[in-house]
């Protein structure tokens, strides 16, 4: 019982985490074209705040609901694969802003929503089979 009330909660953070990854790519790719192509609010889009925060929220969301599901369901694929996405976003904090930033920060945060959907998936099959009695 508890668990059917648990888990619409950790897909509700996956689906978070989804949308934050895509948010964060729109941002990196945006970043380039105003500030590179217009010169356009660089102060705003490059500032390191926004990229410090983004990684902590990130952080939180697939600490939280890819651990839950690697401890419940005891597959590490997507615990691997979002922590080698939020190790390429720490990574982009390391260097300077620009293309090699955003570069890393895309790869991390499509690593990080790839975890999401497989954490997702597993979920989903996991409930399938239970439903089914396996």
């Amino acid at each position: 019982m508890l668990q059917r009330a648990i888990s619409p909660i950790r897909r509700r953070l996956d689906r978070a985490g989804i949308l934050l990854s895509g948010a964060c790519a729109i941002h990196c790719l945006l970043s380039i074209v105003l500030v590179s192509g217009l010169g356009l609010g660089g102060e705003l889009f490059l500032s390191p705040d926004i990229h410090r925060a983004g990684l902590l929220v990130a952080t939180l969301i697939a600490g939280v609901a890819i651990g839950w599901g690697a401890l419940r369901h005891r597959v590490a694929a997507p615990f691997v694969v979002a922590m080698t996405g939020l190790t390429f976003m720490g990574a982009a904090l390391a260097v300077p802003h620009g293309v090699k930033e955003a570069v890393l920060t895309i790869i991390g945060v499509a690593l990080v929503s790839l975890g999401h959907i497989l954490n997702l998936r597993h979920v989903h099959s996991a409930a399938c089979k239970e439903r089914a009695g396996d």
